[in-house]
């Protein structure tokens, strides 16, 4: 599918945009993306797809407005929302906490019309914590000294696939755990938007969280001959990849230490 007129006329340009311009584009790319994967067929084993960009919009645009200022040298890749992050609040691993008080976005998340009792929306009234979300974001406070604006200042955050997929029992289906033959379409649209964000944003840098984001951030280098850019891994902070927190703590200190990373966070 075409780029919308706004963001072609930036790729074209080729310079930074005031952050209207930047926010409005990115938004077109996400919206292009959603509307694309929304048509798919995920297989059988799926009952519910949450579209958090959709009910969780007004969330999800202050947090662009507040923070997407200007291009980023590292986009930090995620794979897909959990149920109780930016299922609840449109930010990628937004665990409601740190939505609130570290990045002090405040705003309206509407019910989407088909969900699982199990995994309702309740917007910034959940009291669910997003365990990958809150280790994930605990880190960046942590390096940033508690300011967003110094993480956010060459640094942003993504997922490669923004819908959430549940079966009938509401167990979280991530892209990789569908059958081929679901994957290839969905991976066709995903690779093509990261690779008109991460041109968007003149990023230099994707910092893939888990295997999955690695090995799709790394097609997608490839494909659309994205050569300038460099691809590195972070385990994912989810309880079940990586053990304890401390541990995965270390293993990711290690890896943004060791690409010249931290830096950008002093």
């Amino acid at each position: 599918m075409l780029l919308s007129m706004s963001v072609s006329k930036y790729f074209a340009e080729q310079q930074e945009p005031e952050t209207e311009d930047l926010v409005d584009c990115f938004i077109n790319l996400e919206n292009d993306l959603v509307s694309q994967l929304k048509k798919l067929n995920y297989g059988p084993n799926v009952e519910y797809i949450y579209s958090p960009l959709d009910y969780a919009f007004n969330l999800h645009k202050i947090f662009l407005k507040k923070f997407l200022l200007t291009n980023k040298k590292v986009l930090f890749l995620g794979i897909n929302p959990g149920p109780w992050g930016m299922c609840q609040t449109g930010i990628p691993f937004g665990e409601v906490n740190i939505v609130r008080s570290y990045l002090q976005v405040d705003g309206k998340v509407l019910t989407p019309k088909n969900y699982h009792p199990q995994r309702p929306i309740t917007g910034l009234n959940c009291h669910r914590s997003e365990v990958s979300g809150k280790r994930l974001w605990d880190l960046f406070i942590e390096l940033s000294e508690g300011n967003p604006y110094k993480f956010f200042k060459n640094c942003f955050i993504h997922n490669y696939f923004p819908l959430a997929l549940m079966n009938k029992s509401a167990k979280n289906i991530t892209p990789g755990d569908l059958k081929s033959e679901y994957q290839k379409k969905l991976q066709e649209i995903c690779d093509k938007s990261l690779s008109d964000i991460v041109t968007l944003l003149h990023t230099d840098t994707i910092v893939a969280i888990g295997k999955y984001a690695e090995k799709r951030s790394n097609e997608v280098v490839k494909k659309y001959k994205l050569n300038n850019i460099k691809v590195v891994q972070i385990p994912h902070p989810s309880p079940r990849s990586v053990g304890t927190a401390e541990k995965w703590k270390n293993e990711t200190l290690n890896q943004l230490k060791s690409y010249h990373i931290l830096q950008l966070f002093k």
